[in-house]
């Protein structure tokens, strides 16, 4: 291998990072869809055209696994009505989806596509990740313990391996 070639290809942490970074977009593409009710491929090419990896109002974001990104947008999107409904089994009866924190929402169903059709990635990590996109927005606040909690109950539910556990 030529060094091009070695400076071109990520590393093992530099991969992790950018599924994490696909992560956050795509919980905050499914927010903006729901907040501006605009599709979700116009969402998803405004993403990738302005937002992955762009410096926005001097902070830079970083690089993302497009394809992760993409998968799980639009996986959230198709398959929505089943996620939401292993989240509201997962919720406490006085709080149904539709009660629940449109960023949290984002945060069930981004996480939901990952433990229903991505047997590849671990439940273990998919949950971890999650957990840090929530304290990303909810920086001090308990919000990160219930995401845990209501993902640790519909991973059980999903995931044969999980209830196991």
């Amino acid at each position: 291998m030529t060094d091009e070639t070695q400076k071109a290809k990520p590393s093992k942490e530099e991969k992790r990072l950018m599924r994490s970074a696909a992560r956050l977009a795509a919980v905050q593409a499914l927010y903006q869809m729901e907040m501006t009710g605009a599709p979700w491929n116009r969402v998803q090419a405004e993403f990738e055209n302005h937002r992955l990896g762009a410096e926005i109002e001097g902070d830079q974001y970083r690089e993302a696994d497009v394809a992760l990104f993409r998968d799980l947008l639009r996986g959230a999107v198709e398959r929505q009505v089943e996620i939401d409904k292993a989240t509201d089994k997962a919720l406490v009866e006085a709080w149904p989806l539709g009660r629940i924190d449109p960023t949290l929402r984002a945060i069930f169903r981004a996480a939901g596509y990952e433990l229903t059709a991505r047997a590849d990635i671990p439940w273990k990590v998919a949950i971890t990740e999650y957990v840090d996109v929530a304290k990303a927005f909810f920086e001090g606040g308990k919000e990160p313990k219930f995401v845990n909690a209501v993902l640790d109950h519909m991973a059980r539910e999903l995931r044969p391996e999980a209830a196991k556990s």
